[in-house]
């Protein structure tokens, strides 16, 4: 028998409230990315919430191809600015291009105690998964 989680809802329009009157807290879990073929097989991680020094390469949209270091997560517009990725203004004034995560791969990451600890639970979680099922 599945067990459902009662403090989720399937509709689409309560899912979709919650998702954008989703607390800083959350949003820092939803706008994760995905880590480079070689971190995912160093780390044994998919994808990992994206933070101000990681170094990325994005790989969807008008931006595609172009990497930077990550300046700030703007989590209220659910958007990141990478340097280097900006557009002139009429004024000649320099304003960063907001990004999606999901349209970018995390290339470097910036690693401290914390984010090691996380990398590290996850990472056994999944090899616990895989023991399970072999």
């Amino acid at each position: 028998m599945a067990v459902t989680n009662q403090s989720l809802a399937s509709s689409r329009r309560k899912s979709r409230k919650a998702h954008f009157s989703a607390p800083s807290s959350e949003r820092r879990v939803i706008m994760s990315a995905h880590l480079s073929k070689e971190l995912q097989a160093k780390y044994n991680v998919r994808s990992i919430p994206i933070r101000r020094d990681d170094e990325i390469v994005v790989v969807r949209g008008s931006q595609k191809g172009r990497e930077g270091k990550v300046t700030s997560v703007y989590r209220l517009k659910w958007a990141i600015h990478v340097e280097r990725i900006v557009r002139e203004k009429t004024n000649g004034q320099s304003i960063p291009i907001p990004l999606a995560p999901s349209n970018v791969v995390i290339t470097k990451l910036k690693l401290d105690k914390d984010r090691e600890q996380i990398l590290e639970r996850i990472g056994k979680g999944r090899e616990a998964v895989k023991a399970k099922s072999a």
